[in-house]
């Protein structure tokens, strides 16, 4: 500060010394009914939230400030914690009324992105992951941890390969990724939106003497062996950063992490971030939820919980057949017991996210909000116990039915470990009252009969003056004083007032005479005193009776957060399940079958979300058979034909097989998967200096490194960004690597407009044609989106883009190059070429055979017969119907063109 500046108040001093303390976060400091911001960061508040801005006084230079009331303060701190910033709370630490001078403060929590346990920073269904990233170059090996600090479920892996651990922080994508600030991190990840990087002290932080004491503390254990960290320094060091950071943001220790348990990446089918973006597993390519993801098909979950463990599993299905196979039986009786899915769902439809609510509860970061929403909750858990036990059909319900005993494994182990949390409904039912004030200083929480001293307070308050009018009429009585009165002045408070010519009997000796008057007398007795002295503190006794009680309450409900958690767990199951047979039932899907062989077999398999937007009986089904000679599918056809939505289809119909889902095809044999991959279309990388066809390339790469023998690889036109020859070569390239790799046992889709590659399934084992049938008809072109085997037989380019609305000067311009450069490819020095580098490409005019006599010529088919062929009239409805007819007749209906209109 120079010399010319004003001279601060204590308050403000007190203010910048804590905010030297919290310099790049927004400092709210406390002032009576208002959290208040100075300085910079009032002008910062102020534009963020439009607020107005204004200063405290001339005297003091002009200050700006900004506030918000101490009981919305919530609200605002969303916003800006949803915005990036990191805000510090300061609150009073001691009574103003008994403060001697300026009152104690100090921050009591900081919230950031990571860190945030408020609902209106919480995405219900989804898991908001604060993580932890680091390499040690020396040792070659690296740690990631995440951990959803609103659940306190916590996990994560070490790898020797800095790839790996990088390709997994940017699929957990976490809102904050905590960093040692010595290292150099991956440029993905600060280019990456929504992930917000945290640099932290290497020797605070990361060091693993001091991380590995905070994590054995946190758990409560004594040795790493009981978190399976004994071999894993560098996750070790990860997970004691996430624990460091999380108690200096919440200010005390980490009373919600549950136990650790590190990745085991063997029990999971391993997809990567590229792999969620391009199948749309929950955000469509423009970056946005909804309708054309998979998420938006499969959510029908009833709760927060069941919603975030389908998110779990749509992120990491199973990779072995048993939890498959579990979960494909409890979502199979869910099916078939409609009467049990129907009750359940209505059950869960008092279920508010017990997870998150035990946490703030731990944490005494709750609102009496927090606990209706509880009582409501534990309210609903006889109701889900009673659906689950329904007895089949009229029947009256029997002991077994009650036990469980005929539904499936999963669903009757629940039932068996069942913890209805009687006592704790129960407590709470007694407790609350069912309007409960917004904050715990207003009073007002308990039920009458909680508490006796709670209930004479409450008597006080709200019955006061009804007591004092009792105590006048039993001394009138008493004392035989008709005339007796009440009265009441600042001076003396309550008294009772007689006057001089009604004292004609002696006065009672407890009347103590306060004050005398020209023609009365006025008393008090000690239980007029007593009573007043009731009355005037009952108000705040009261409210801090009622805060003691609460805290007394919330102290009962966090120790019993293990039980809370584990009904959490059981009903997220539950929605769970019945969620994937509620989908099956809806779209109209099937029971996969899977087991440990390489095959793979889809019968009229179909892309849930696609079918979604443009209804079942406008889409198409398709078979695919993948086996030992069928192992790399070369698929060929038009853009636009319907190639890259086969290829998504199929591995996501893999994914929905793997979680236990029912799957959109009439038939599914699938051999387990180990690895997903995945190369469809590609963008602009501007910020990390990478082209299109860089990007293409880059992940192309990471496929032929990664792949192995178990995985799944979907392949779209590779090679298209660079010039013909380069981009043929590159995709012939991979396709021969593909063809080879793991004994030739890697399943691949490859579709190409490369119709030069097709030659390759004639000399390769293991790979072969199919293309999207078109049919050519009246000069259009007309889609039927059905995979049929063999090649096809040119690209149709130039008809797509007559279609696409290109101008017919352009379009006929074309087929004039078009009818050229197939011309050139005939000259010998370019067949030479041809032949001696792309055997599929010999197209030498001198050493082909006499062409064989063309056979009779046969009437051409028209293409609605297709059409007719692929429609399952069985599976239509009524306004189904009627819409293809429509479509039928806009494609076919019209009168052919005569030669007049042709020109």
């Amino acid at each position: 500060m120079s010399e010319n500046a004003p001279r601060l108040t204590p308050m403000y001093r007190q203010y910048l010394e804590i905010k030297k303390e919290y310099p790049d976060a927004l400092l709210f400091y406390r002032m009576g009914d208002f959290y208040e911001l100075f300085f910079d960061d009032a002008e910062t508040a102020a534009r963020e939230l439009q607020l107005a801005l204004t200063s405290r006084s001339r005297d003091e230079g002009g200050v700006p400030m900004c506030g918000v009331p101490w009981h919305s303060a919530e609200t605002y701190i969303s916003q800006l914690v949803e915005k990036g910033f990191k805000v510090a709370v300061c609150d009073q630490m001691e009574d103003p009324k008994q403060a001697r001078g300026l009152v104690k403060r100090g921050v009591t929590r900081v919230v950031t992105g990571g860190t945030a346990l408020d609902d209106a920073n919480l995405e219900a269904k989804a898991h908001t992951y604060l993580g932890a990233f680091c390499w040690d170059e020396a040792a070659g090996a690296g740690g990631f941890a995440w951990l959803d600090v609103s659940t306190g479920a916590w996990t994560g892996l070490q790898s020797s390969r800095e790839e790996e651990l990088r390709q997994w922080a940017l699929k957990m994508a976490p809102r904050e990724l905590l960093v040692p600030d010595r290292d150099e991190v991956p440029l993905s990840f600060s280019t990456t939106p929504g992930i917000q990087l945290v640099r932290l002290p290497y020797r605070s932080h990361f060091e693993l003497p001091q991380a590995k004491e905070r994590v054995l503390a946190a758990q409560h254990v004594q040795e790493a062996a009981a978190l399976g960290l004994e071999k894993s320094p560098q996750l070790m060091q990860a997970c004691g950063a996430l624990i460091a950071y999380l108690e200096q943001m919440q200010k005390q220790d980490p009373a919600q992490l549950a136990p650790f348990r590190p990745l085991e990446k063997g029990r999971y089918l391993i997809l990567d971030e590229i792999t969620e973006r391009n199948l749309e597993l929950f955000f469509r390519m423009d970056g946005k939820r909804g309708a054309g993801t998979l998420w938006s098909v499969m959510d029908h979950t009833r709760t927060p919980m069941g919603g975030r463990l389908l998110e779990e599993r749509m992120r990491c299905p199973w990779r072995r057949l048993e939890p498959i196979v579990r979960t494909q039986e409890a979502v199979e009786f869910f099916l078939a017991r409609k009467d049990v899915r129907k009750a359940l769902r209505e059950a869960l439809r008092g279920v508010y996210d017990m997870e998150r609510l035990s946490t703030r509860i731990a944490l005494n970061r709750c609102q009496p909000r927090d606990f209706a929403a509880l009582k409501e909750s534990l309210r609903s858990l006889p109701a889900v116990l009673d659906a689950l036990t329904l007895p089949e059909g009229d029947r009256l319900s029997t002991e077994d039915d009650r036990r469980g005993e005929a539904l499936p494994e999963a669903v009757r182990h629940i039932v068996k470990k069942w913890d209805g949390l009687d006592d704790m409904a129960d407590l709470l039912t007694r407790a609350l009252r069912d309007d409960l004030p917004p904050q715990i200083t207003e009073g007002g929480l308990f039920r009458q009969g909680y508490s006796e001293e709670l209930d004479e307070l409450l008597d006080l308050v709200e019955h006061g003056e009804s007591r004092l009018q009792a105590l006048l009429q039993e001394e009138q009585k008493k004392n035989a004083m008709p005339r007796l009165k009440l009265g009441y002045n600042h001076v003396f408070g309550y008294y009772f007032e007689l006057s001089r010519a009604q004292q004609t009997s002696p006065i009672p000796e407890y009347f103590q005479r306060r004050q005398s008057l020209v023609n009365s007398d006025r008393f008090t007795t000690p239980a007029l005193q007593e009573l007043e002295d009731k009355m005037l503190t009952a108000s705040e006794r009261r409210k801090s009776l009622e805060y003691r009680l609460y805290q007394e309450l919330r102290v009962t409900m966090a120790e019993a957060r293990p039980r809370l958690t584990a009904a959490a767990e059981a009903l997220a199951l539950l929605d769970f399940w019945q969620s994937l047979a509620h989908a099956a039932e809806k779209n109209g899907w099937s029971k996969p079958e899977l087991y440990e062989g390489a095959d793979l077999s889809l019968r009229q398999g179909r892309h849930p979300s696609v079918e979604a937007v443009v209804g079942r009986s406008a889409f198409i089904p398709n078979d695919l058979v993948m086996d030992e000679s069928r192992r790399l599918v070369l698929i060929t056809g038009p853009n636009m034909a319907g190639k890259s939505t086969v290829l998504r289809q199929t591995a996501i119909i893999v994914i929905m097989a793997q979680m236990g889902s029912f799957v959109p095809a009439s038939e599914a044999r699938i051999g387990l998967v180990d690895r997903i991959f995945s190369r469809v279309g590609a963008s602009d990388n501007l910020a990390q200096g990478q082209s299109t066809f860089m990007v293409e390339m880059m992940e192309t790469a990471r496929i032929l490194r990664q792949a192995g023998r178990r995985s799944l690889v979907i392949l779209d036109e590779i090679g298209r960004g660079t010039s013909t020859f380069d981009g043929l070569a590159l995709a012939w390239a991979v396709v021969e690597e593909l063809s080879r790799r793991a004994g030739g046992g890697i399943r691949t889709l490859f579709a190409t407009h490369y119709h030069e590659l097709t030659g390759l399934a004639n000399t390769l084992p293991g790979v072969c044609n199919m293309n999207i049938a078109i049919r050519e008809w009246n000069g259009d072109i007309v889609f039927l989106r059905r995979l049929i085997p063999g090649p096809a037989d040119r690209s149709y380019g130039i008809e797509v883009a007559r279609l696409a609305g290109v101008p017919s000067s352009v379009v006929q311009r074309a087929r004039e190059i078009l009818s050229q450069l197939e011309a050139a490819r005939g000259k010998a020095r370019v067949a030479k070429l041809e032949a001696a580098v792309l055997p599929g490409l010999d197209i030498r005019p001198a050493s082909r055979p006499e062409p064989a006599p063309a056979p009779a010529p046969r009437a051409e088919e028209h293409p609605l017969l297709d059409a007719l062929r692929a429609v399952d009239p069985d599976a239509m409805t009524p306004m189904e119907a009627l819409k293809l007819l429509s479509d039928w007749k806009t494609l076919w209906g019209r009168p052919p063109a005569s030669p007049e209109n042709k020109k």
